[in-house]
């Protein structure tokens, strides 16, 4: 009897052993199973299959350490610690800034972006100039940010500071409504404003409430160590490799602006990179029935004319040509000027031909430009939303409206061919309408004095004007 007690306990004993470290567990199971937001900051599903900077990084290090990644999604905040801590996933990859408040229940590894925290208002509702101008005024953030934990420190020194928190809600949520005027103001990192301020223009940043907030990965306490360890030592290579900044340029690249006085760059850039390439922009065009300035509009926006440009997401030459669409037009090397003028010239009139009968110019040429840069699948897509919202799918006015909304979940999941970044077309397109017109107005008056803009040059009435900063994809 006593032996058979002594079994029993020992028996237990090993039931209640403490479970192996969790990246013990990744490599036994083959899996790194990682909680994140449906959203373009962190992940989504697009036509080409899982997509975001927090992918890109997460399928890194699972080919790293050489198991599959499980990406587990989830709609809010909310609902990550509570993934992390059942043990629903091994760590988290989600855009998250590390606060105090999450310290007590999670460990953080090192920090592999930074974003600044902005207060946001809508143009025309009164811009707040300090903590005091939004006393008595309506805020919202989402619950379980670090937004609720930053607003509560600033409510140690403003006594009167008031929010609301809704856990429903993602940060486009709450731009929407800031927008909209449901709501006066919010919260929301740099990396969320960035986007979706192309879907929203009248949102503007009235206050930085933080600087340089710190993003990093998230582990549960106590088994993760390990993995945690090894996530460090990923993180500080892809740094150094330059893997962090491809990544963060191929999703946020698009939000950098120039102003307006960039066009005495591309006047010099006339002077001194054209002539190189002028003939066979101006055969091509011929080829393909296509003005040439317009190709080489399109150039300049792809690569500024340099014939061995490549972009961290593999595309190259000077029509930044992806390996697709060079396999598509039987092209052997995309870094040949001439390979990549004519390819660029016969995809271009190939876009053109696809664009609906219905559609007149110039809005077709357009339409054409925006399928070069974002595909033809999603122009098709859009024309669906423009019908749905009741609007004219055959004009690019209500087209380059419809384009942007590609990116916002609610729609880009009704759509055969899913998620796309689709302000970058918009921007994409408005920027070659400057360029053409400067080119038209340049070929012209080839005497044109350096460095001088001409008044043809001013884009139509509606693209951006002289003075106001237009961003570039």
């Amino acid at each position: 009897m006593r032996l058979l007690i002594i079994i029993i306990i020992s028996a237990l004993l090993g039931t209640c052993s403490s479970p192996p470290p969790i990246l013990d567990q990744v490599l036994e199971i083959g899996e790194l199973r990682v909680v994140t937001r449906d959203s373009p900051t962190s992940y989504t599903i697009g036509p080409n299959g899982p997509t975001g900077p927090e992918y890109d990084l997460a399928q890194a290090f699972a080919n790293e350490l050489g198991v599959a990644l499980v990406m587990k999604p989830v709609d809010s905040v909310s609902e990550i610690m509570p993934m992390l801590m059942s043990g629903k996933a091994h760590m988290a990859a989600a855009g998250l800034s590390i606060s105090d408040t999450r310290r007590e229940y999670l460990h953080f590894g090192h920090p592999y972006d930074s974003v600044d925290v902005h207060l946001i208002y809508k143009l025309g509702t009164g811009k707040p100039r300090s903590i005091d101008d939004i006393l008595g005024r309506s805020i919202e953030i989402v619950a379980s940010s670090s937004h609720v934990e930053l607003l509560t420190s600033l409510q140690e020194a403003y006594p009167d500071l008031t929010w609301t928190e809704n856990a429903d809600v993602e940060f486009a949520d709450l731009l929407a409504k800031v927008a909209m005027e449901e709501v006066d103001l919010t919260v929301a990192d740099s990396t969320d404003f960035n986007i979706q301020r192309h879907f929203y223009p009248d949102i503007r940043v009235a206050l930085d409430l933080e600087i340089g907030d710190p993003i990093a990965w998230a582990f549960p306490k106590g088994m993760a160590d390990s993995l945690l360890a090894r996530a460090d030592e990923f993180v500080i290579s892809s740094d150094r490799s330059g893997l962090l900044a491809q990544v963060h340029d191929r999703y946020y690249g698009h939000t950098k602006k120039f102003d307006y006085v960039g066009t005495r760059n591309f006047i010099r850039h006339y002077k001194k990179r054209l002539p190189r390439y002028r003939a066979m922009f101006e055969q091509a065009g011929k080829d393909w029935g296509v003005d040439w300035r317009l190709l080489a509009a399109i150039g300049y926006q792809e690569s500024h004319w340099r014939s061995q440009a490549v972009s961290p997401t593999g595309v190259r030459g000077i029509m930044m040509l992806t390996q697709a669409t060079a396999d598509y037009l039987g092209l052997d090397d995309r870094l040949d000027p001439e390979n990549s003028i004519f390819g660029g010239a016969r995809y271009y009139a190939r876009q053109t031909e696809r664009v609906a009968e219905s559609v007149g110019e110039p809005d077709r040429t357009w339409m054409a430009l925006a399928a070069y840069n974002v595909g033809f699948n999603h122009i098709k897509d859009a024309r669906m939303l423009v019908e749905w919202q009741g609007g004219d799918p055959d004009t690019w006015v209500d087209l380059s409206k419809a384009l942007p909304l590609l990116a916002q979940r609610k729609w880009y999941s009704k759509l055969p061919y899913g998620y796309a970044r689709g302000w970058e077309p918009v921007l994409y397109v408005n920027n070659i309408r400057v360029y053409y017109n400067i080119l038209k107005w340049l070929t012209a008056n080839e005497e044109s004095p350096e460095g001088e803009i001409p008044s043809e040059a001013v884009p139509p009435p509606d693209l951006p004007q002289s003075g106001e900063p237009v961003e570039t994809v």
